[in-house]
């Protein structure tokens, strides 16, 4: 590798590099830390999973050789499981066949040993420029999703999707249970797209009485039905040069989708009661928590309209899915609603917070949102008690599964949960498991987690080997 570069700073993007040379692996991290990037070493493809299963990096580099599982085994996994997330693969010349093979899957980019470090850094500028393309500095990259707080994977995995989508003008149609926040993350695509000077206008299908729907969307003109008084400019039309977000898109009835048809084929606007049609540049961006295939086989939603709405789908995951993201969410909303009902509180009791992060959730971020202003209204100390938590529940807490019962499922992803739950403290850790530490050790080293990496403010480049 060359000598260091002045190169523009890399704005603290992560970056997960995996090589078994440990040699390299320093040298490689020195490198990218210096051009600005932080930076998550391993020196397997198994650690390199662990990591991935605590956080999402920006970027993979990773050696196509490697101890435990071959580099293309790995990219493969992560292709399947991240198909957003760019991976970088250095290759000796032995291996390079594999990665041209890799660049044809979707890799990409390539390079030999030894490389060239200017080249690197290029092209984990252009990987990073084209996996976020609106991302500027670390404000805006973070002013666009305001509202949708998470610190999951699956939802860092969807925002990342969500970014990118929103740079195009594709119609997109968001799935997700009711009250998982399908609005906010319409909003937020408009904030991060070109669009984001206009109007973002959201209308309830499912709200709005069918009689009143069409001149709602639509508008109408004097005298086009009875108390038509006057003529009215309708949300299609409002939303010009912007987004119009159509929630429960599924409730809208057969003859408002022909008409929404129509607007998305033609690009043109007819007001009820008139014939002249009026241009309109709008995204259109659709929401619904319904089976929109059952719909359509019942008839009662059109399939061509489908398809139009469907270009990309994205699926915000239910509360039950992310439960890493209570903690935070709750904290953050007691921390706004204190504020605004003139309260001094100041969080959770630990029991507490504990019943909030293990709770069924089926109304989702809204019922915790409202959970929490239940407590908060009637919190009467600093620190928000079981007692007032299972009361605004009014539902048992779930018990945090057993390690036998969890083992069915997936393994791995059980003991990440529970060191992200208890902050990398395998005592407690291995008491919600219920297992002993020595056992719960042997469990973490098969699946090589290293607690420490989950606790707050952990170092993110790993220890030299020692040989």
């Amino acid at each position: 590798m060359n000598a260091p570069l002045k190169t523009a700073p890399g704005h603290g993007a992560h970056l997960l590099v995996v090589d078994d040379d440990a040699d390299l692996l320093r040298l490689l991290s020195m490198r990218l830390t210096a051009n600005g990037y932080r930076v998550t070493a391993v020196g397997s493809a198994e650690a390199a999973l662990a990591r991935l299963s605590i956080e999402l990096p920006r970027l993979v580099i990773s050696d196509i050789r490697l101890p435990d599982r071959d580099g293309m085994s790995l990219f493969q996994e992560i292709r399947s499981s991240h198909p957003a997330l760019p991976v970088i693969l250095l290759t000796a010349h032995g291996t390079i066949p594999d990665a041209v093979e890799a660049t044809t899957l979707g890799a990409y980019a390539y390079l030999t040993k030894p490389f060239d470090a200017k080249l690197l850094l290029e092209r984990i500028a252009q990987a990073l420029s084209l996996s976020a393309p609106a991302a500027n500095a670390a404000d805006s990259d973070q002013a666009w999703r305001a509202g949708l707080i998470s610190r999951s994977q699956c939802m860092d995995e969807l925002l990342a999707e969500a970014r990118l989508v929103a740079a195009s003008d594709a119609s997109i149609l968001i799935r997700g249970e009711s009250g998982t926040g399908k609005e906010l993350l319409a909003n937020a695509i408009h904030r991060a797209s070109r669009r984001a000077k206009a109007p973002f206008i959201a209308v309830n299908c499912g709200a709005i009485p069918e009689a009143l729907l069409e001149s709602e969307l639509f508008g109408h003109v004097k005298g086009a039905y009875t108390g038509a008084i006057g003529s009215r400019e309708g949300l299609v039309q409002a939303a010009d040069g912007g987004t119009l977000f159509l929630d429960e898109i599924g409730d809208m009835p057969l003859l408002l989708q022909v008409k929404l048809l129509r607007v998305l084929q033609e690009r043109v606007v007819r007001q009820l009661g008139s014939d002249v049609g009026r241009p309109v540049d709008v995204r259109i961006l659709s929401a619904t928590h319904r089976d929109l295939d059952a719909a359509m086989a019942e008839g009662q939603f059109r399939e061509d309209l489908y398809y139009r709405l469907n270009v990309i789908t994205l699926t915000l995951p239910p509360l039950s899915q992310r439960r890493e993201d209570v903690t935070p969410m709750a904290t953050q909303f007691l921390h706004s609603l204190a504020a605004k009902y003139g309260k001094t509180v100041h969080g959770f009791a630990p029991d507490a917070l504990e019943a909030l992060t293990t709770a069924s959730w089926p109304g989702n971020v809204r019922q915790l949102y409202n959970v929490v202003e239940h407590v908060c209204a009637l919190a009467t100390a600093p620190l928000i008690p079981l007692s007032l938590v299972q009361r605004a529940l009014r539902v048992p807490s779930l018990e945090v599964l057993s390690y036998t019962e969890a083992k069915q499922r997936f393994e791995r992803n059980y003991l990440v949960q529970l060191l992200k739950l208890t902050d990398g403290n395998v005592a407690d850790a291995a008491r919600l498991a219920e297992r002993n530490r020595t056992e719960f050790y042997r469990l973490l080293q098969k699946y090589d987690l290293d607690a420490a990496t989950f606790r707050s403010g952990a170092s993110l480049v790993a220890p030299e080997r020692q040989e």
